[in-house]
């Protein structure tokens, strides 16, 4: 297994661990992707970033060997996605897998777009009842399956942009732009019906330009960047001396410099060590990526 660009890989202990965001396909479960990246990469140590439904498709984030201790601190606030929404026919699971529920006469076009205007900007949003979201201990789609009604409370999301690009007949093909936690299940549901198809295009700062299918992993398996890639990539860098390094590598804390929110620590090789973010008197360690009894 090789990175993107890995520096001095031949040397680095961590030369194996990193990103690979996947295109998902359609039909496959999150972790049965897990699964296949395991196989392709020879490890167990894999696991990835937020799900997908096995209807979706797209980019989904995983991390390998220490990436999967990354994982936690993978910001990913924005999230883009392309889908086709059905009017006038509701599921129970609001999209295609579930069970027809009821039907309606479909929006008109003034009406749809009345109604995606109502669902853009910062609205309270009922997620879909048959979702991962925890309601007292248990996963409101083991609920749904155990045949109890599910009543999810809305909590706030924003949708930065909701766009239909086309419409044929019922079918509205659209785009989305939203912030975590947003259900665009549940944005068709509130239209008046199901989704059809859909794929994300965008998670955070990985795109469906970053992303590889299976099969190309299989083929030729490697990480879509070094954990070192990966640190520089999602937040702003720190450079830090072969001495701050070295400290920061046994999670010691530095002195202050007036810096807001988590950089990453980069030493004078290129390589990122840490997470750093100032507390108090301190800039100290979120994440050590090269703790020193690994180098």
């Amino acid at each position: 297994m090789t990175a993107s660009s890995s520096p001095a890989a031949s040397t680095d202990p961590l030369a194996d661990s990193g990103l690979v965001v996947v295109d998902k396909p359609a039909g496959m479960s999150s972790h049965d992707v897990v699964a296949r990246v395991r196989r392709a990469l020879g490890t167990r140590k894999v696991g990835h970033a937020g799900t997908l439904d096995p209807m979706a498709t797209g980019v989904l984030v995983l991390g390998v060997n220490r990436g999967t201790k990354f994982l936690a601190h993978l910001t990913a606030a924005t999230k883009s996605y392309a889908a086709t929404v059905r009017l006038g026919v509701r599921t129970d699971t609001d999209d295609a897998e579930g069970e027809v529920t009821g039907r309606t006469r479909p929006l008109d076009d003034a009406a749809l777009a009345a109604g995606v205007r109502k669902l853009t900007g910062e609205i309270m949003q009922v997620p879909a009842a048959v979702s991962a979201i925890k309601i007292d201990g248990k996963r409101a789609y083991a609920r749904v399956r155990d045949g109890e009604a599910v009543e999810i409370p809305a909590r706030p999301v924003t949708v930065s942009r909701f766009e239909v690009l086309e419409r044929r007949g019922d079918d509205v093909d659209v785009e989305v732009d939203c912030s975590s936690g947003t259900y665009i299940r549940a944005l068709a549901r509130d239209l008046g019906g199901h989704l059809t198809r859909l794929r994300r295009t965008e998670l955070g700062t990985f795109s469906l330009a970053d992303a590889v299918t299976l099969e190309e992993l299989a083929e030729r398996p490697r990480l879509s960047l070094s954990l070192d890639e990966a640190l520089k990539r999602c937040y702003r860098a720190l450079e830090v001396t072969d001495e701050e390094y070295a400290a920061l590598a046994q999670g010691k804390w530095l002195e202050p410099r007036g810096l807001a929110g988590v950089h990453a620590a980069v030493g004078p090789d290129g390589r990122a060590v840490a997470l750093v973010r100032e507390k108090g008197r301190r800039l100290a360690t979120v994440f050590v990526a090269r703790p020193s009894t690994l180098t």
